[in-house]
């Protein structure tokens, strides 16, 4: 299928914890002419504090307030901006937990949600928010990921991470690593298998290749070093192939990373939070961005915190807040862009 290269996803940039450096980052990333070729960007978040985060920046872009996407202008030069509510916003102090910034960082998560499960946007990039601060106003949930798989009422909320020609998926992720261990199961890895599967169909990859990384040094060497490749991952990838899905694995983890570098797969299953995160991050920090899949319309995240240490200092990189915008963009146009409108989703039978 061809893709139309003039389709321009409607993206939502939520602003994150306004205490954070989250308001600086979406400035500059708004200041990214080439952003304007990629998507149809505006903000979720408040005028004043992004006021105040250009203040610090040095520079001016015009402010459009807008109550729907509808409204936005989608011009470079002026930033689009959703607000969520009317906060005593000259009570936020940068690089401090507060509860007011917790829940406002809440507010434009759940903003989000509303225009996705709508059909009101095609992406959300999300900027930082800080766990203890949305604690504070009693939210359960350990992040982003979680809340919105909760709040979309999505089955799965499959966490990949993007950087060059990898993407990278992950069986769990905050889990001690023996715990994990014991978690990729069979069952685990074959329906986070076909998950995978379902996923990349919708971005309209006909006949996509997953590899499944082995978890002991060597595939475990026929059971030298461990049987979980026996007994789990190789009955879980032979259950795949009997399902038509183009798999392979277990591939030695020391390999499959930079086999996928090199294009030989479309997507690569990691066992474990770090055997992935470690790969994707030494290959390039700044541009490992996370996405989120299984949700009504396509997230991401930079993979960074709030760094309330620089906070309102004017020098925090935007390099990953840009890229994330960007990134979730173009998958936004792969997975929409043939039919220009959201819902026309490629459906997989398994």
């Amino acid at each position: 299928m061809e893709l139309n290269n003039q389709f321009r996803p409607i993206t939502a940039i939520t602003m994150g914890d306004p205490a954070g450096i989250g308001p600086e980052i979406v400035v500059k990333t708004m200041l990214d002419k080439d952003l304007y070729n990629e998507c149809k960007p505006f903000i979720i978040g408040s005028i004043k504090i992004l006021e105040r985060a250009m203040k610090v920046l040095g520079v001016t872009l015009n402010i459009n307030k807008i109550t729907s996407p509808s409204e936005a202008k989608y011009e470079y030069g002026t930033m689009d901006v959703l607000e969520t509510g009317d906060y005593d916003c000259d009570s936020i102090e940068y690089g401090k937990i507060q509860k007011l910034a917790g829940q406002m960082s809440i507010d434009y998560i759940m903003k989000s949600i509303e225009l996705g499960k709508k059909g009101e946007v095609h992406a959300v990039s999300t900027a930082p928010i800080h766990k203890s601060a949305i604690k504070l106003v009693g939210v359960k949930q350990a992040g982003h990921t979680e809340i919105y798989q909760d709040e979309t009422n999505s089955p799965y909320a499959l966490t990949m991470f993007s950087v060059h020609k990898l993407r990278v998926f992950f069986v769990s992720r905050h889990m001690s690593l023996k715990d994990a261990c014991d978690f990729a199961s069979k069952e685990e890895v074959l329906n986070n298998i076909k998950n995978i599967y379902k996923e990349l169909k919708k971005l309209n990859m006909k006949n996509p290749l997953i590899a499944v990384a082995a978890l002991n040094p060597h595939g475990g060497d026929n059971g030298l070093f461990g049987r979980e490749e026996i007994e789990q991952l190789i009955p879980a990838c032979e259950a795949a192939k009997e399902l038509g899905i183009n798999v392979t694995g277990p591939v030695p983890a020391d390999s499959v990373f930079n086999l996928g570098k090199q294009g030989r797969y479309d997507a690569i299953l990691s066992l474990y939070h770090d055997q992935g995160h470690i790969a994707c991050k030494t290959l390039d920090f700044e541009k490992s961005i996370t996405l989120t899949f299984g949700l009504p319309f396509i997230r991401s995240s930079v993979d960074h915190g709030t760094a309330f240490d620089i906070a309102g200092k004017g020098i925090a990189g935007a390099v990953s807040m840009i890229e994330s915008t960007k990134v979730v963009s173009q998958y936004a146009k792969m997975m929409y862009g043939n039919s220009e409108k959201k819902g026309e989703e490629v459906t997989c039978q398994l």
